[in-house]
């Protein structure tokens, strides 16, 4: 007989699609259809086939143990992990001892038989656990039951196969179903067995199609690490992260926006035999942990077959729908596959209608920092937790403190406060769990079980970008919460300073009109570190140990200026991407002397002077031959970002340009380095923050498309006040009469020559009646720090529409870009 065609409990994935979740659980059907409709897209799906939920009654109802499982689930106290655990193993040996049936172990067997045939003499297969409500084909079960990988012969996958159907009740399993309400026995489980990829030979990880930690949708988030993927799922390792931006990608440009190394301390491998207990973790070599575990090329390709299901799932709902996937590339064949495909449960669900910022109050001793899950903040006495057994010695309130966690964990994970582990990454257990619980989580501490004891009084932070912070003690905080609904836009264009791309994709969330001033700095001293000219000349760098504080930095690039070309874009272009399509302005680098100095290596580069604020900065060290070489990479990083990644709303702003001169060779230098301004779009903005500036403006204007006013720096050159000196800090004072008077002459002569105008100080910020000013000038944009945005936006339409009440009189029409 056409065993495909005519098993009573077998399906294969070609003739199972997503309607069929009663019948094979959600993870089997997902299997079924991308590998049915998929395939022929380019995306690689293992073949396999699902033993279907009737072979689980079938095995129940054999085996005649219906009616003990009932009893032992009766008076079942969720609460009690002892009684919890008891019945749960009750009832799995009972699964156990009934054995498979005679006719479905023929099936089985034969199913496998043809696998063996399609891929080679005795296959490894996976085994995957896929449970199904009947009366709730919705519902989701993700992460309850077990997988057994590595499964040859025949006496390995009938072991396999009735470990799966007893992993219906699993502790975590049976909790689950008490706290959604479902009903023990309405529930059935369908097992999946496909071709094993050897991932253990290479790599695999997680793929979200939205950012995790804020919703954010228009990236394909690619996790990784060496060997097979449970280390990942349940927060072992600290993986490596890849960002792919989605509206560039799909228009042909190499997206790649982002890439952060894990430590990849282990990798998970196994054995042969028919149990799970045969994996087992190895130390990763040091040079491995220092290498990403897969390609550039590879990312981009797994990011394709992500799009390709994304699209499919949001075609079928009739709306997007954000997916969470599984992939593993094969050691012996190079080939990457997809694995596992389910939606996205916790951001994806969020409306966005409320925006809730949580902000530190006051700061402690901080004991230990991570990766932040979410951008909560949480306070509570930590709990250490180090092994399973102790799970019944936590308190609903406390701060759960552990190596990692396991789904075993679930039912005290629940009630936790805050999460912090020692290991795991973005889509680690602990962080997925947390998001879907709402609590922060500060995981990959490194050393948190070590160096917070029980009992300690601890403040959780998730608030402060990528980085989260435990602090000493019971710190006040608070949380702001404002209404997104409705929200009126004012004319004049609201945008933000930023430095941090580790926040980008957050603030994105709250209405804005693109970044006003993006600061190349920041990228520079967070992630980079090191002085651009001793990474061209390290041979001047005479301090040993620097040089190789800078070779550690750079290992794994064959040339030391490649290192800074590609973390330079990869901040920028993060920031690009997270504020598509509205601009970004990215400041070149605008260190004083004494400040570039602080760089690794930067001490041999940089002249000594009295007075680095007015001296070596700015526009006047991109020509010189001191620094020459340095902008150059600067520019080479501006182009990656605009030409590889795609992201043209990029634009370049040019600091401190004292002179007219000074702009024309700028300007040329620029050109030189493939920046040409008009080509491709670009634009390229002048700081207007020198008196010079505004008086000349007419002749600047000649070579920049826009200005954006300094409000610090002219403040500080109109008046002639030193910004950073306490003694006279009084006499700073942005509502000067004189310094209003050089910002609308400014702003009137950007009307006149067609430039855009606008302020990215910090003046509207601390002076709201500052704004007024600016958008009583006609002004076409304010740039203002992320956490003052929603306030001054409020008063500048409050502003804009008194204006027009007033006899008549509106605002100015902006300048278009």
């Amino acid at each position: 007989m056409n065993m495909k065609q005519n098993a009573q409990y077998i399906r294969w994935f070609e003739d199972i699609r997503n309607e069929d979740v009663p019948l094979v659980g959600g993870k089997n059907a997902s299997l079924g259809e991308m590998y049915s409709e998929l395939t022929a897209k380019g995306v690689k799906i293992p073949d396999g086939f699902a033993i279907t939920a009737d072979g689980y009654w079938h095995v129940l109802k054999s085996g005649g143990i219906l009616d003990e499982m009932k009893s032992a689930m009766e008076g079942l106290d969720r609460n009690n992990v002892t009684d919890l655990a008891t019945r749960g193993k009750r009832a799995r040996d009972l699964i156990l001892g009934a054995g498979i049936p005679d006719d479905l172990w023929a099936e089985v067997k034969g199913a496998y038989d043809m696998l063996c045939d399609e891929y080679g003499a005795e296959t490894d297969v996976a085994v995957r656990s896929s449970a199904t409500a009947e009366d709730l084909p919705t519902a989701s079960f993700a992460g309850q039951q077990e997988t057994y990988l590595n499964i040859r012969g025949y006496q390995a996958l009938r072991e396999a196969v009735s470990k799966c159907l007893a992993s219906l009740f699993t502790d975590r399993a049976i909790a689950y179903r008490v706290d959604n309400r479902f009903d023990q026995f309405k529930v059935a489980l369908s097992v999946g067995v496909m071709k094993m990829v050897r991932s253990d030979l290479s790599s695999s990880g997680v793929i979200f199609t939205l950012d995790t930690d804020t919703g954010f949708r228009d990236v394909v988030l690619v996790t990784g690490s060496y060997g097979l993927g449970e280390n990942i799922v349940q927060g072992a390792v600290n993986p490596d992260e890849f960002y792919v931006f989605k509206p560039t990608f799909r228009k042909g440009y190499r997206a790649l926006v982002r890439k952060n190394l894990g430590d990849k301390k282990m990798k998970l491998i196994y054995g042969r035999g028919g149990a799970k207990e045969v994996t087992r973790n190895v130390e990763v070599p040091e040079a491995d942990r220092k290498t990403f575990c897969i390609t550039d090329d590879d990312v981009l390709t797994l990011a394709g077959y992500a799009l390709t299901i994304e699209d499919h799932y949001s075609e079928k709902a009739g709306k997007l729908v954000p997916m969470d996937i599984e992939w593993a590339k094969d050691g012996e064949t190079g080939e990457l596959f997809i694995v596992q495909a389910r939606p996205e449960t916790v951001q994806s669900q969020k409306t966005g209608d409320i925006l809730e910022t949580f902000r530190m109050d006051e700061r402690g001793e901080v004991l230990v920092t991570g990766k932040s899950i979410g951008d909560a903040i949480a306070a509570g006495k930590a709990r250490v937790i180090t092994d399973v057994s102790r799970l019944s010695t936590f308190k609903p309130g406390e701060i759960l403190i552990s190596d990692t966690t396991t789904p075993d964990w679930e039912p005290v994970m629940k009630t936790a406060g805050a999460i912090v582990t020692n290991r795991g990454g973005r889509t680690s257990h602990a962080a997925i769990v947390s998001r879907e619980l709402g609590i922060p989580a500060v995981v990959g501490t490194g050393d948190a079980t070590e160096k917070i004891p029980t009992g300690t009084d601890v403040t959780v932070s998730c608030a402060e970008g990528e980085e989260g912070y435990v602090y000493s003690g019971i710190l006040k905080f608070h949380v702001e919460k404002t209404s997104l609904k409705g929200l009126k836009r004012p004319r004049t264009e609201m945008m933000m300073n930023l430095g941090n791309p580790d926040e980008a994709f957050g603030l994105a969330m709250i209405p804005n009109d693109g970044i006003g001033l993006a600061r190349m700095e920041f990228i520079i001293a967070s992630s980079i570190k090191v002085h651009p000219m001793a990474l061209i000349h390290q041979d001047k760098v005479e301090n040993a140990a620097v040089r190789e504080e800078i070779d550690d930095l750079t290992s794994g690039y064959a040339d030391k200026a490649d290192y800074f070309v590609e973390k330079l874009a990869e901040g920028a272009g993060t920031i690009a991407a997270a504020f598509y399509p509205n601009p970004v302005v990215v400041r070149m680098s605008d260190f004083k002397t004494n400040e570039y100095a602080n760089l690794l290596g930067g001490e041999y580069f940089e002249p000594e002077e009295a007075n680095p604020m007015l001296g070596f900065r700015g526009a006047v060290r991109y020509y010189d031959e001191r620094y020459r070489e340095g902008f150059a990479l600067e520019c080479r990083a501006m182009k990656r970002v605009r030409d590889e990644m795609g992201l043209v709303n990029l634009i370049i702003m040019i600091p401190f340009c004292r002179r007219v001169e000074e702009a024309k060779r700028v300007i040329e230098e620029l050109g030189k380095n493939g920046l040409r301004r008009g080509e491709n779009g670009l634009q390229v903005y002048q700081m207007c923050e020198i008196p010079n500036n505004i008086v000349l403006i007419d002749e600047f204007s000649e070579f920049f498309d826009g200005f954006s006013i300094g409000s610090n720096d002219l403040t500080q050159l109109t008046l002639g006040v030193d910004r950073d000196s306490a003694i006279i800090v009084q006499e700073f004072d942005e509502r000067d009469p004189g310094v209003e008077k050089m910002v609308a002459v400014a702003v009137e002569g950007c009307r006149r020559n067609g430039r855009h105008s606008g302020l990215c100080g910090q003046a509207p910020s601390d002076f709201p009646e500052f704004a007024d000013f600016l958008v009583e000038q006609g002004i076409n944009s304010i740039s203002v720090n992320p956490d003052a945005l929603l306030k001054i936006t409020l008063r500048v339409v409050e502003t804009e529409e008194r204006m027009k009440a007033e006899k008549g009189r509106e605002r100015v029409a902006p300048v278009p870009r």
